[in-house]
């Protein structure tokens, strides 16, 4: 099975107008657990989709989390779990959660948990943001699912969102507890910090890399430590933005659900270990079962595309476009979250199923 599909979800015609009329939809202060979004659980109750903040310990640094179970969820059943790995800046309260609470209304068991040195989870100096980190991240969230009480270590499946999604191709690659692996808007982190968006800064790289290199050796002087990706820009200077991820993330992540956890930041260091990067590497170590999904309209689309052929070694993958979605509208708009769903489910169903080889 491999395969490039395009679907186009219903009534999505007045799309853009939604997000517009959607400011501050989804405010974290007026939810129990801090969640920012739309449908996100208020209270537990017996009989529904219940969410479990917990925490563990991942290279020393404690790890805030969320656990999601089915409605019905008893510790001596069985159930297959999913781990979500959130996009860059994101935190477990955002779209990795809510695709943990609807997976969770399917009957798998969900672990969503903010990146060692962000969000709610430990670590010095903060939104330290390498690759190598948020990869063991994912490693880390198996770890803990695979003993929580209920799962079935071998059906263990992985979903990333954004630069999760990145992560996620890299942990796959060698992790086989994952027995099978999708991607939502994948971002190639590596790439994007390297060449720039869309390869916009290919000229510059040098130039970056300097100045990436002076940031560390102030940090190691015992200097301030720098910070890049973050901008407290105006309305105006938000529309000016060349790409409409960056200019719908500002509105998503900025206003319509925002968190305080949440933010662009991330140590200037950083670069170092990015810029070397990539998580198309070594791609073809995946055998596992893959699917990739993203908007038709994301100007991202090109990192899933090009990510895609380069996994060689499944021969059950395939490439899924929503059509009319851009990358932003994929993390909420219901519509588009129904079609990404709508493959998502019977997916996981069919790979995870139980004595599966």
């Amino acid at each position: 099975m491999n395969r490039r599909t395009i679907l186009k979800a219903a009534a999505v015609t007045a799309a853009a107008g939604f997000f517009a009329r959607k400011a501050n939809a989804a405010d974290y202060k007026q939810n129990a657990f801090g969640l920012a979004y739309e449908g996100a659980i208020t209270k537990n109750e017996p009989g529904k989709v219940n969410i479990h903040p917990v925490d563990y310990k991942l290279g020393g640094l404690d790890i805030a989390a969320n656990v999601y179970t089915p409605a019905g969820y008893a510790a001596d059943k069985s159930y297959p779990a999913i781990v979500v790995a959130h996009p860059n800046g994101g935190v477990k309260e955002q779209v990795a959660g809510l695709y943990a609470q609807r997976l969770a209304g399917d009957g798998y068991i969900a672990i969503t948990a903010d990146a060692a040195y962000q969000g709610g989870s430990g670590g010095q100096p903060r939104n330290v943001d390498k690759p190598q980190f948020r990869t063991e991240d994912v490693h880390g969230m198996a770890d803990f699912i695979t003993r929580f009480a209920g799962v079935d270590a071998g059906r263990v499946g992985l979903l990333g969102i954004c630069g999760g999604g990145g992560y996620a191709l890299a942990a796959a690659k060698v992790d086989k507890r994952f027995r099978s692996i999708a991607t939502l808007s994948m971002f190639n982190s590596g790439r994007v910090r390297r060449n720039g968006f869309a390869d916009s800064q290919l000229k510059t790289v040098q130039e970056r890399l300097q100045q990436v290199s002076q940031a560390r050796a102030q940090e190691a002087a015992g200097g301030a430590i720098l910070y890049s990706g973050d901008a407290n820009l105006s309305d105006a200077q938000i529309a000016k933005l060349p790409f409409e991820m960056y200019r719908q993330g500002y509105e998503y992540y900025w206003k319509s659900h925002a968190h305080p956890n949440s933010t662009f930041k991330y140590t200037t260091s950083s670069l170092l270990d990015l810029m070397r990067w990539d998580a198309t590497e070594q791609m073809e170590l995946i055998d596992q079962p893959l699917l990739m999904i993203a908007g038709s309209k994301a100007d991202s689309l090109y990192m899933t595309r090009d990510a895609f052929p380069k996994a060689p070694g499944t021969r059950d993958k395939e490439l899924f476009e929503i059509e009319g979605a851009t990358h932003i509208e994929t993390y909420w708009v219901p519509q588009y979250v129904d079609v990404a769903m709508a493959k998502l489910a019977p997916f996981f169903a069919r790979t995870l199923v139980a004595g599966r080889t």
